[in-house]
């Protein structure tokens, strides 16, 4: 064994070379510019282990690091898991996988990043499938051997012995690895962020309501079924089309159907009008009627996928050929962004489909290395597209992996467990990656209620209609309630908004588990949603629950009810009632229930509520929502903030913005609970 040298790359971030690495990485396809001004205003941070204790070593073609652990040490992240939040005596398999139904590690996105409860993080960068043992196999020469337990006469023997060791186990010659200093939790999780380019800030349109129509529908069938929520006083901004778009599909031509959309351009400017932005389904396979399909055919891999071509999107031809057809028949008709769909592959039994990883590829590439960053690939060539002209995206993927905080993604899957959609929005925090747990059907009203409260406190609210033909009203008993929450998603936009704003110039994802706001708390159920808001879900068949709520004084969002913090509560609320707390102090900017998200240069009205008696402060994010002028400092932050006199008396500002410069909020009321 042998003990690497550790090199600081950022400030709290410090990197080996381990062997000798390949050339195709999760961290090189993103291609990421390191946020470092932000890094160091954390501060540099110290090494957080003692780097005598790390070894590596080559073992039949293969790197192994092993990192020491505590007794207590919890194991957070690798990505988006969706049957556990704490990995400790687990072991994970990291392979992009579209039907993790089992608790091996496989999954959409399997991140090689994960984060300690004891304050740092650890990161592999490798395109190959990482095998991490959590604590989960034992050395022979261990100083810390567990106590031998007998499986017939002590009742507390475990299948899995206490180790004393993370040992992560990487295919090939070599692999660079990244520690990440915290202290805390949340910080380590920022600096992994900060070094992958900063999250990022969704169009505001982004955060309005999706609605995904059925497979087959024409353009008229589209725009009928939008003006229902007009219609039906239901706020909507993005409607998506399924495969039924294309005129060819599975595989894909990336071109309109004449008969089903005869005039895109016609087709967007009218949804447009009605504030309506159009994004189209889309899979990678490259049909071969597709008018690109000759083009692509020679930089393409030795196997097809539904007889489609499979491009080696390394190459920088393949990727400027899709890039020309996307923004000349999509972007130029008005399309404001896609869903990636299928760049994970399956192998269920009786559904397999995929290239296999032998498969060759014109880089030299193979399949295994492909599919591990197909859907990283395939986010940064779209997101380029739409950068080009100046133009936010927000779309849906189904694959990614390391350095995906700065793509405007978020995941989905086909699988629908509805406890497990809340745990993987729990475990997206970790990694970089955002998730929505869209909804599709409910066998009961109490469940479409449940799963609809959910999605509007995500990073993604959206319906998905292509295969059901559900509508938000579907179940009529219940529709009062599902638009209180559409509208409350509306109204909240401002700090959501500000939340994702965070994300960009400081790291902190948007929505996060309770690891990251208590260390060890390894509850999968309930989350934070921005700096004040914890959510805890209500799921079909309950009427009541308990809630942890962190240290200090806690307020219900709805009715100001006052709770003590540092324990455990239980709640019994309605069916029309989600449970949602306010810490002392939070300050929650609220707009209009609009229709769709406000256009560049339109002004809103804000409410504030401020919670408590305790001083409030919130920065709240001013800027065009639309462009990528932020990037270019034209942006501000204004001060939302509540002062206390000694009278008990609060008083609410909000800092001014210059005379010349456009704001997108005007008139402010303020509200006390």
């Amino acid at each position: 064994m042998e003990t690497p040298e550790w090199i600081n790359q950022a400030p709290g971030i410090w990197s080996t070379v381990v062997g000798k690495p390949e050339d195709l990485t999760p961290l090189k396809v993103a291609g990421a510019t390191p946020r470092l001004a932000a890094l160091r205003e954390m501060g540099e941070g110290e090494f957080p282990l003692d780097p005598r204790t790390i070894t590596t070593e080559s073992v039949s073609s293969r790197t192994v690091i092993r990192i020491p652990l505590d007794s207590e040490e919890a194991i957070f992240g690798l990505g988006l898991q969706f049957l556990k939040v704490n990995h400790r005596g687990r072991t994970r398999y990291l392979r992009v996988n579209s039907d993790p139904r089992q608790d091996t590690g496989e999954t959409h996105a399997p991140v090689p990043f994960y984060v300690s409860s004891r304050g740092y993080g650890v990161l592999v960068d490798t395109a190959r499938i990482v095998t991490i043992y959590c604590g989960s196999c034992v050395r022979r020469d261990t100083p810390n051997p567990p106590a031998l337990k007998d499986r017939g006469r002590d009742p507390d023997w475990e299948p899995t012995p206490t180790s004393d060791a993370v040992e992560i186990v990487v295919p090939g010659e070599g692999v660079e690895v990244f520690v990440f200093a915290g202290p805390t939790p949340l910080e380590v999780v920022r600096r992994y962020n900060l070094f992958c380019g900063g999250g990022v800030i969704p169009p505001r349109w982004g955060l309005g309501f999706w609605h995904r129509v059925s497979l087959q529908y024409n353009h008229e069938q589209v725009h009928a079924e939008s003006m229902e929520y007009r219609n039906r006083d239901f706020p909507c901004d993005v409607i998506g089309l399924e495969p039924g778009w294309h005129s060819k599909s599975y595989p894909c031509s990336y071109e309109w159907a004449e008969d089903r959309f005869p005039d895109p351009p016609r087709f967007a400017e009218k949804m447009a009008a009605e504030g309506f932005h159009i994004n189209l389904w889309e899979h990678a396979y490259v049909s071969p009627e597709a008018k690109i399909h000759a083009e692509l055919e020679p930089l393409s891999g030795s196997h097809t996928v539904w007889g489609g071509l499979v491009p080696d999107y390394t190459l920088p031809e393949a990727r400027e050929i899709l890039k020309a057809q996307h923004e000349g028949t999509h972007l130029a008709a008005g399309v404001s962004g896609y869903k990636i769909d299928e760049c994970d592959g399956s192998e269920l039994t009786g559904c397999s489909w995929m290239f296999p990883a032998h498969a060759t590829f014109p880089s030299g590439h193979d399949g295994e290395q492909m599919r591990q960053v197909y859907g990283l690939l395939l986010q940064k060539m779209t997101t380029e597209i739409f950068r080009k002209h100046d133009r936010r995206t927000w779309g849906l993927v189904r694959a990614s992996n390391a350095g995906a905080c700065s793509f405007p993604y978020v995941l989905y899957s086909d699988l629908y467990d509805h406890r497990e959609f809340v745990r993987a929005l729990c475990n997206s925090s970790f990694s970089g990656l955002l998730w929505t747990p869209e909804v599709r059907s409910a066998a009961t009203a109490e469940e479409w209620v449940r799963r609809m409260q959910v999605v509007c406190f995500s990073p993604l609210a959206m319906l998905n209609a292509w295969s059901t033909s559900t509508m938000p009203w579907s179940f009529p008993d219940v529709e009062p309630i599902v638009r209180k929450y559409l509208k409350l998603r509306m109204r909240l936009m401002p700090y959501f908004y500000s939340a994702f704003a965070r994300y960009y110039f400081e790291g902190v994802p948007p929505f996060r588990a309770m690891a990251l706001e208590v260390p060890a708390c390894d509850l999968d159920d309930q989350y934070m949603a921005g700096d004040s808001m914890l959510v805890a879900p209500m799921f079909a068949g309950e009427t009541s629950r308990e809630v942890c709520l962190p240290e200090g004084v806690w307020f219900d969002f709805e009715t100001g009810k006052r709770f003590e913090g540092g324990g455990t509560i239980r709640v019994f609320p309605g069916l029309e009632t989600m449970p949602v707390f306010v810490r002392e102090g939070g300050l929650i900017p609220m707009m209009p229930p609009l229709p769709h998200a406000p256009r560049k240069g339109e002004r809103v009205p804000l409410e504030v509520r401020h919670y408590g008696n305790a001083p409030g402060r919130l920065d709240l994010f001013d800027d065009d929502g639309e462009t990528f002028a932020y990037q270019r400092g034209d942006y501000r932050w204004r001060t939302l903030e509540v002062t206390v006199d000694s009278g008990g008396t609060r008083t609410g500002t909000m800092s001014e913005v210059e005379e010349d410069r456009e704001s997108s909020y005007g008139e402010i009321a303020w509200m006390f609970t």
